[in-house]
């Protein structure tokens, strides 16, 4: 049997299949088909890659018994990894492959289709017409049915779901070489790994928007489990992993799940977990979380702080706790049932700062809260916007750390409350989102970067992903990286260190730490710290030089320890 995987990319709250990073669906899917046909044929496809080599995939589709498409974004973003699938796209290449049996997965079978925020998504069932099976519950268990049925999707319910992990510990194991064939191996791939699934909130109903509380009880996923997973991703060169597949990180075995709506985080379930994939990875590079429940924090904030300290110990800086805190407008928290109110979020905020603000080996520090809000909820009136600011103007006042604001308009997707009432307030208030947006961007983002990253901070580790004119783009792997701008036209996938100069709202300019001071572009060697202005044009002048010591002569003591004649690469991170 031969089939295709296209990976249309993913983005839900918990969730992230946007390179970058690879998510779980497509690895998933490759392992339940060679659970089912263990000598099957499976190749693995991005949609760019689909773009960039439409005849040659066509012609290979044709030739195919079986093609998955998974994907699907429900929390739209920017992204510099990738661009997700249009919808002409998703509706017009299955019609160009005839012979095969064709399967949507994902959240796009599952939610719809999220054209952007403010607006509604596309129904599901709209795709219905352009594929034999649209698998509305967990696409991996759907694929694993249909090959065991011969490819008859008569065969096969479209809305069959997973009770438990039985099955799906087995296909992350089996798929995780799937792995070989992305794009981004072998530099900065980053494997999502799900620990559990449904909201602990589901007991409540959730928040108002969210699509997490669907899948109704919650369901671990043992550590051992999660161990042998990323043990397998690792034997095919998976470096950088993120925990991130879960609604709170602190909620993994706590106690109380499925009882009450804030459980008891557990460190020790925790602490099994975290040992269990730095023993499955001894040399990983990456090791990061995503979201963490503001709630779970101010409810238990003993435990959530031991809970904390755990991932601190195991985990590798750069790291960022995502707090879903949506709005700090306590009229829009009550109707919209929202996690936290604005003094349980700053809460929040404090003790992750308390755990994770100090300066991790890798430049940036340990752990650091990232603040969500989501605009165009039930209740918001023009004063929201107002309370949201001057809430970030507290933790700005208090001399807290946070890594990034997320400020999106909701989402609405079938199944939730704000399906009914769809994207009228986003749109009515549309004008207030960009003011507050840009007033976030230029009062509060920037003075943090500057807070965070001071000038003169080295950051290690980062890959240079793109280019834009003159520079290029160089990050981090891991949890909402911050993306540095380096002046000099390097090739992509060059790993290398950088010195932060300079500020932006969303970035920073960094130049290569150290800096070869005889290839160096003019504008790199004016940004170094410390570089007298005199001293560009004679370097340009004296260049090539012989030695460190030459350049000192010209340059001085402070500007020379940025500086390095000949290249340099990224030092290696420290080992575990």
């Amino acid at each position: 049997m031969r089939a295709l995987i296209i990976d249309c990319y993913t983005d839900e709250p918990a969730g992230l299949g946007v390179p970058p990073y690879i998510d779980v669906y497509p690895r998933y899917v490759a392992g339940a088909i060679w659970e089912a046909a263990p000598g099957a044929e499976v190749r693995y496809v991005t949609v760019d890659f689909v773009r960039a080599n439409f005849e040659r995939v066509m012609e290979y589709a044709a030739g195919c018994d079986l093609v998955v498409f998974v994907g699907g974004v429900v929390v739209p973003g920017k992204y510099l990894g990738g661009e997700p699938i249009k919808l002409e796209e998703l509706t017009r290449w299955p019609a160009l492959m005839e012979k095969p049996v064709k399967v949507l997965g994902g959240p796009l079978a599952r939610f719809g289709y999220g054209v952007a925020g403010g607006r509604v998504a596309v129904h599901p069932r709209e795709f219905e017409k352009h594929f034999d099976l649209v698998a509305r519950g967990d696409v991996e268990v759907a694929v694993y049915e249909l090959v065991k049925e011969g490819l008859r999707v008569e065969a096969v319910d479209p809305s069959v779901v997973r009770e438990g992990y039985e099955l799906v510990d087995r296909f992350a194991v089996k798929g995780a070489r799937i792995v070989e064939q992305h794009p981004n191996l072998g530099w900065n791939l980053v494997a999502e790994i799900e620990t559990f699934r449904g909201c602990p909130r589901w007991v409540v109903g959730g928040c108002s928007f969210c699509i997490e509380p669907r899948y109704g009880r919650v369901v671990f996923r043992e550590p051992e489990a999660v161990a042998r997973e990323v043990e397998a991703l690792y034997a095919f060169g998976v470096r950088s992993f993120r925990l991130g597949r879960q609604p709170d990180i602190l909620a993994y075995m706590a106690r109380g799940v499925n009882e009450v709506e804030f459980p008891e985080p557990n460190p020790e379930a925790l602490r099994r977990l975290f040992r269990g994939v730095r023993a499955a990875a001894p040399g990983l590079e990456v090791l990061h979380i995503d979201n963490v429940n503001p709630g779970t924090i101010a409810h238990h904030e003993e435990r959530a702080r031991e809970a904390l300290k755990v991932i601190v110990e195991y985990h590798t800086p750069g790291d960022v706790a995502a707090l879903g805190i949506e709005s700090a407008d306590p009229r829009v928290v009550k109707l919209n049932n929202l996690k936290a109110g604005p003094e349980e979020s700053l809460k929040a905020i404090r003790v992750v700062n308390e755990v994770g603000a100090r300066r991790g080996w890798n430049g940036m520090p340990e752990l650091l809260p990232g603040i969500n809000f989501v605009l165009g909820l039930l209740g918001e009136t023009r004063e929201t916007y107002e309370l949201n600011f001057q809430f970030l103007k507290r933790v700005l006042e208090e001399g807290l750390l946070a890594r990034r604001v997320n400020i999106r308009q909701v989402l609405a997707l079938p199944g939730t409350r704000m399906w009914s009432v769809g994207g009228s307030i986003a749109r009515e208030h549309a004008k207030y989102f960009r003011a507050f947006k840009r007033r976030v961007r230029r009062e509060f983002d920037k003075p943090m970067l500057a807070r965070i990253v001071p000038r003169g901070t080295v950051l290690r580790g980062l890959y240079v992903e793109a280019h834009e004119g003159k520079y290029s783009l160089a990050r981090q792997p891991g949890s909402y990286p911050l993306l540095v701008y380096v002046p000099e036209r390097l090739s992509v996938r060059t790993k290398l260190d950088v010195v932060v100069v300079q500020h932006g709202y969303r970035s920073v300019k960094g130049i290569p730490h150290p800096l070869d001071v005889n290839t160096a572009s003019r504008e790199s060697l004016s940004l170094v710290p410390g570089m007298p202005k005199s001293a560009v044009a004679r370097i340009l002048l004296k260049r090539p030089f012989s030695s460190l010591k030459e350049v000192e002569k010209v340059v001085g003591p402070e500007a020379a320890k940025y500086l390095a004649v000949g290249a340099t690469r990224a030092a290696p991170p420290p080992s575990s």
